[in-house]
């Protein structure tokens, strides 16, 4: 069997003017796959290619004999043909990457991938409109009829078996947010993770890289992620804000521990909890007082 979206060895069957035909290395088993494309859990099996052999192009061969292994990518041609190819796409079946877009049609966006012919992101697969330039994070997967496509819905794609523990520090790029859940987080393009909304003091859009903190590892492997420290740690970054912010404004906010949360956050980008610390680490540091109607700089 030869394997829609993979990077595979196939034997040299046959060589014609056209090029090298080429089949399964061993006949009625799977293909010897090179890459698994690095696929999640996604239930979708890999798609096989209705036929025994594959037309490796002329200007492709280096030299092949009948009997050679050579390593090809599988993927179907501008006329919807199955075809093999020695140039190695920049995403694989179920591989989540970053693409350029180089065009944009009535059906939808093109992507470079690196292959001949430019991978379609239709439409219906776009969480937010693109344009020709923008770099966009998309998975590959094979549409209805067995063609090649991208899709910005990235959330079944993400692997949930990281090496990552709580408390290492992780990049990643948001693909995705939500007002009820928060930003979606591509972990090394790779792997599942999510800062919740309570952990988002500002806003993030999609395709912005973060740097954050695992905050769980939950059962499923999916990654809880935090953009603040351990709060120890946090708690003197937070107080060098406050003081900072202090000062800018003369001295005096009129901000407490009464305070409501959303004004709290709307103007330190802190929530509650911990600026009541940061404000108490400064009073117990006799550098504030705490008073009924705000904060003030001690006079030294």
């Amino acid at each position: 069997m030869i394997l829609l979206g993979r990077t595979q060895q196939l034997k040299v069957d046959s060589l014609q003017p056209h090029g090298a035909y080429l089949v399964a290395a061993d006949a009625g088993e799977a293909a010897a796959v090179v890459s698994d494309g690095g696929a999640s859990g996604t239930s979708d099996s890999t798609p096989v290619i209705d036929a025994d052999r594959i037309l490796l192009p002329q200007n492709q061969l280096s030299g092949e004999a009948v009997g050679d292994l050579v390593t090809v990518f599988v993927y179907k041609d501008s006329e919807d043909r199955p075809i093999a190819t020695k140039l190695l796409p920049k995403a694989e079946l179920g591989r989540v990457a970053a693409l350029t877009v180089t065009q944009i049609n009535r059906v939808g966006a093109f992507l470079d991938w690196g292959l001949p012919k430019d991978l379609l992101l239709p439409y219906r697969e776009q969480t937010k409109p693109v344009g020709e330039g923008d770099e966009v994070l998309v998975a590959v997967y094979a549409d209805k009829s067995g063609r090649l496509c991208a899709t910005m819905k990235l959330y079944p794609y993400l692997r949930t078996d990281s090496p990552y523990h709580k408390d290492d520090r992780v990049t990643g790029r948001v693909y995705e947010t939500s007002n009820n859940f928060g930003a979606f987080v591509a972990v090394d393009d790779l792997y599942s993770g999510l800062i919740p909304k309570k952990d988002l003091f500002y806003p993030l859009a999609p395709m912005q890289s973060v740097e954050a903190r695992i905050a769980s590892v939950l059962p499923d492997g999916k990654l809880t992620l935090t953009l603040r420290e351990k709060a120890h740690v946090q708690m003197e970054g937070d107080a060098a804000l406050v003081l900072s912010a202090l000062r800018s404004a003369g001295g005096f906010l009129p901000y407490h521990d009464k305070s409501s949360a959303e004004d709290i956050k709307a103007r330190f980008s802190l929530g509650k909890n911990a600026f009541k610390r940061a404000i108490g680490h400064l009073y117990r540091d006799r550098l504030i007082t705490i008073d009924e109607d705000g904060i003030r700089l001690v006079d030294r």
